[in-house]
């Protein structure tokens, strides 16, 4: 999810990409992890995260056994003494979700002067470009790539759809949908918007083959089309202009970066599920998922290590 993030930003600050690089577009789920699916590693890669997985390790088992119970505990929100899949995926999405939060702490701690609980956008326009001088902000590249005027357009805009109920400040919740809108639904419209903005350099609100291609791939003076950029036209030509007209609309574009066939946090609760429901009843108890311990350490189970280290909490 934290590619999902820069992928946005990346939109916001126009930035030129490598001439051979390809770039990808789409708006999906960060990997969680680059291990292969349903392998012990994958869970505690995905999970943990690299370093904090290294770092559990050190965790004497018996005390991470004893600490993983209590969360498990905390699993079983209906206090059923089962945990259901919902259940699961409520908590997984969290721990997925938390360095959204911390995001929208630091910038809560940097830009709410009047200390208000909620960031007014006078405020939020004043820790972001109020360092910048009025020479900077009305310049403009020579391609037009880049402007401080455009950034803070789009900012205005995502600000609104962000503003749920419209009084130009954004609250704790607010401020995460603003910062990070590849996270939550309301927010797709925005992506979709500033995407197209991006690619769409006639601004006839279509997406052309060169548009498309020149967003992934730029030619150097002289510069052969590289194998995949050739491929990328007939996925042009024979996917994506589903209407066959030679551009792209913005459904036919919300098709491409939007996709919503494929549910992370619902596959890792599958799989966990599957992994350690012993009596097969679909449900996972307290000793099942502790019987199954070496398979929940490194889950996101554990908000990437956090909850079985911090001590005050067990």
């Amino acid at each position: 999810m934290r590619f999902l993030a820069l992928v946005c930003c990346a939109c916001v600050l126009g930035i030129a990409y490598a001439a051979v690089a390809k770039k990808s577009r789409v708006i999906e789920p960060k990997p969680l992890s680059d291990e292969e699916p349903g392998t012990q590693e994958y869970d505690h890669e995905a999970f943990l995260g690299e370093e904090e997985a290294k770092t559990f390790d050190e965790l004497p088992e018996e005390e991470s056994v004893r600490r993983l119970g209590i969360i498990a505990d905390r699993l079983d929100t209906n206090q059923d003494g089962k945990i259901d899949k919902p259940e699961l995926m409520a908590w997984i999405k969290k721990a997925q979700t938390r360095y959204v939060e911390e995001d929208a702490e630091a910038q809560m701690k940097s830009s709410d002067t009047n200390g208000n609980g909620y960031v007014e956008w006078t405020e939020y326009y004043e820790n972001t470009y109020g360092h910048i001088s009025e020479e900077d902000l009305n310049r403009e590249d020579n391609d037009g790539s880049f402007s401080y005027k455009k950034m803070i357009t789009r900012d205005e805009k995502r600000w609104k759809s962000a503003d749920d109920n419209a009084d130009n400040s954004l609250s704790r919740d607010e401020l995460m949908a603003f910062l990070h809108p590849e996270e939550y639904p309301k927010m797709k419209d925005t992506v979709l918007d500033e995407t197209i903005e991006d690619i769409d350099k006639d601004g006839d609100g279509f997406v052309n083959v060169e548009e498309y291609i020149g967003d992934m791939w730029r030619p150097e003076d002289g510069g052969e089309e590289p194998e995949w950029v050739k491929t990328e036209r007939e996925q042009f030509t024979i996917s994506r202009d589903k209407d066959k007209n030679n551009k792209l609309d913005r459904e036919e574009m919300r098709s491409w970066i939007l996709p919503d066939d494929y549910d992370a946090v619902d596959a890792e609760a599958s799989h966990l599920i599957y992994e350690a429901d012993d009596d097969k009843d679909e449900f996972l108890s307290k000793d099942e998922i502790i019987a199954h311990h070496s398979t929940f350490v490194g889950s996101q189970i554990t908000n990437w290590g956090d909850d079985l280290k911090r001590h005050d909490e067990f």
